[in-house]
């Protein structure tokens, strides 16, 4: 279900219990307005009483309703997000093909194929743009097909020879026709930007090692009841482990250059 059918069906939810609460406010308030002939004033104080008594029913098909559109919404994402990493894998392996320098016939097939899935699978995320019951439509990402195109005019099975300059040709074919597709394709995700980007090159990590002090004091808690404990636990695993974690905290490296340095204070 798309953004644009999913915000269709809540306006025609909200509009539905909004009109329900104003006809339920207009019986409640009739007897309060001067001049309202006595049969209105009965009939709304009857239709008052029956959405009281029907509210819960009421808002329980409202709920289930709402329940029912947001999980196809949830599964239609879900669907669009597989394609969407089909897409991508396919990408990756025409670009792999375009690249190799003798690229043979088995590797054109794997790449054509994986092509075609991705196409054909877009059946279960769209149907085609302006299909009906005696037409077809248009397929609604021609981006793919430009793809396919472009992979069949460097057939290996057609031509034995195919210069690199046109394999290239293809190749930046592929990836101007991929980024079009995403362009498009990801606008239905509902994306928003990262709260914490990085948008520096060379970005690297600010924090330094430590830890606070409040995390400092239960580690040592915690050692030293352990310690004290009368546990099963052998000494000289409790002496290795302890030996290997000073080493990893003093920046030694691996135990086997902890060995390794062994020696060499000794000579």
């Amino acid at each position: 279900m798309t953004r644009q059918t999913v915000n269709a069906r809540l306006r025609w939810v909200y509009i539905s219990i909004g009109l329900v609460l104003a006809i339920s406010l207009g019986a409640a308030l009739a007897p309060l307005f001067p001049g309202v002939p006595k049969p209105v004033v009965e009939t709304s104080g009857k239709v008052y009483e029956l959405i009281r008594d029907m509210s819960l029913l009421i808002a329980t098909l409202a709920a289930a309703y709402l329940a029912n559109v947001f999980q196809k919404r949830s599964t239609f994402v879900s669907a669009l997000e597989q394609e969407w990493r089909n897409i991508v894998r396919t990408k990756s392996t025409l670009y792999t093909f375009c690249e190799a320098p003798y690229p043979s016939a088995e590797q054109y097939l794997e790449a054509f194929c994986r092509l075609s899935e991705a196409i054909d699978t877009m059946r279960v995320v769209y149907k085609n743009a302006g299909e009906t019951d005696e037409l077809i439509g248009l397929y609604p990402y021609a981006p793919l097909h430009d793809m396919r195109r472009a992979l069949q005019s460097i057939d290996p099975r057609a031509r034995t020879s195919i210069p690199v300059a046109e394999r290239r040709l293809v190749k930046d074919a592929i990836l101007q026709s991929f980024y079009a597709l995403r362009e498009n394709f990801l606008e239905e995700l509902d994306l928003e930007e990262p709260r914490h980007p990085l948008l520096i090159s060379g970005g690297r990590r600010l924090k330094v090692p430590g830890a606070a002090d409040h995390a400092r004091n239960q580690q040592q808690r915690e050692r030293e009841r352990q310690h004290g404990s009368n546990g099963s636990a052998r000494a000289d695993i409790e002496d290795l482990l302890a030996r290997l974690y000073d080493l990893e905290q003093q920046g030694g490296g691996s135990p086997k250059a902890d060995q390794q340095r062994k020696p060499a204070a000794a000579r």
